[in-house]
């Protein structure tokens, strides 16, 4: 292996990649142990239930809360936020899927953008060892990817739970790259948004996700319960509904979403200036367009593959989609 500690890269370097990829936000952070009330937060959080039967969140938790063991002799993590704003989203007189999942998976593109990023970084750096100096990470991997984005300085964690970017918004896939090189000044690298430095930001008295969220999973005491967002329901619950998580899913208001929820998100100030995405890959699939909440009921096994090939809404499988359809049809 080359010798970690004599590679440097300027942070110029590494922001102008991630401009020319398309990227709206990108910052570092050095990489160390997570904090102590971050790691009990969370412990807590998933000893109370509130993330359901997401049992996942909880594995792993050495390399969850220390990135460092991810990659060895990891020195720092590049944050990266790539837009998946629509510009145009489905109109609200048929069922409604989450902004994210309008395009192509984002576990592949976001994949391939690291990749890229990756690429001229490790030549920048004179690094041929590529694998053994840099490991991009999408949410598949153990990665607290919010926390970072905020120690990187793109951003702040808003009342919704998402990662807020100061006049850009919160619809925003994240990406890490862990690397074991070193930007130099990496203290006094400033991140970037759209080219420009981040101000400090906040939700200050603004309770409006909570109050759009129409099943109570937004606490007024920051906690969020899983058990009760419509997201979870309706991506993530495995099998048949309760009756009490039937009525959560049927009771919505209109428009219904089937596939995830946004309301938190659309509802939110932050969000009046989002930018919609630019990245081909992203673009609504526009078979969408066309259905209408009787062609979602006749959906068939053949149809959902083909309208989702490559989607990310396969994560609810057609028996999941097909069920969520049935419970607000």
């Amino acid at each position: 292996m080359e010798n970690s500690q004599s590679h440097t890269i300027d942070f110029s370097v590494i922001k102008a990649e991630a401009m020319r990829l398309g990227f709206s936000a990108c910052g570092v952070a050095a990489a160390d142990v997570v904090d102590a009330e971050t790691r009990r937060i969370y412990e807590q959080c998933m000893a109370e239930g509130r993330m359901a039967d997401m049992n996942y969140l909880a594995r792993y938790p050495d390399l969850r809360f220390d990135p460092t063991q991810l990659l060895p002799g990891c020195r720092t993590i590049i944050c990266v936020a790539l837009s998946y704003y629509p510009r145009q989203p489905l109109p609200d007189d048929t069922y409604q899927i989450a902004y994210y999942a309008y395009g192509r998976d984002y576990h592949e593109v976001m994949r391939q953008k690291l990749a890229q990023l990756i690429s001229p970084l490790a030549a920048a750096a004179g690094i041929t060892d590529v694998s053994s100096h840099f490991r991009p990470c999408t949410d598949t991997a153990p990665m607290l990817e919010r926390y970072w984005a905020v120690r990187s300085g793109i951003g702040f964690i808003g009342r919704n739970h998402t990662l807020i970017i100061p006049r850009l918004g919160s619809y925003f896939f994240l990406g890490e790259v862990l690397t074991t090189i070193k930007p130099t000044a990496a203290s006094d690298a400033p991140p970037f948004v759209e080219g420009r430095r981040v101000r400090e930001s906040s939700c200050a008295s603004c309770h409006r996700c909570i109050d759009a969220c129409p099943t109570g999973a937004l606490h007024s005491d920051g906690t969020f319960d899983a058990r009760r967002c419509l997201s979870y329901l309706t991506i993530e619950h495995r099998g048949p509904f309760t009756p009490e998580q039937a009525d959560m899913v049927s009771s919505q208001p209109t428009p219904y979403y089937i596939y995830g929820c946004d309301r938190c998100q659309r509802c939110c100030p932050h969000n009046q200036r989002a930018v919609p995405t630019t990245e081909p890959l992203l673009q609504p699939n526009q078979q969408l367009y066309s259905m209408t909440p009787t062609r979602w009921k006749q959906l068939t096994r053949e149809q959902y593959q083909q309208l989702f090939a490559h989607s990310a809404v396969k994560r609810a499988k057609y028996e999941g989609l097909m069920r969520n359809i049935e419970c607000v049809y």
